[in-house]
């Protein structure tokens, strides 16, 4: 096997990328976190103790891109498309 193969993962798309901040959502609402501001200080630090581990919610949020889901919330309270 080559070593110097990297794995590369697919960037989720717009519905799959709602769909995983919709589960780190219900997940920090589950263990009665304030899931904006949970999710902005994540955004913002990209420290992942800022989202908990329940129902993998901090896997789940580390594979969406940052920098994608900030230009999508932008575009989307702007509405813009």
């Amino acid at each position: 096997m080559n070593d110097n193969i990297q794995n590369k993962r697919r960037e989720p798309d717009k519905n799959e990328m709602k769909e995983m901040l919709v589960e780190v959502y219900n997940a920090l609402c589950e263990k009665g976190y304030n899931p904006t501001k949970q999710i902005a200080g994540y955004i913002l630090s990209e420290d992942p103790v800022y989202i908990t581990d329940w129902k993998n919610a901090r896997g789940i949020i580390a594979h969406i891109n940052r920098d994608i889901l900030l230009d999508e919330l932008i575009k989307h309270y702007l509405n813009i498309q």
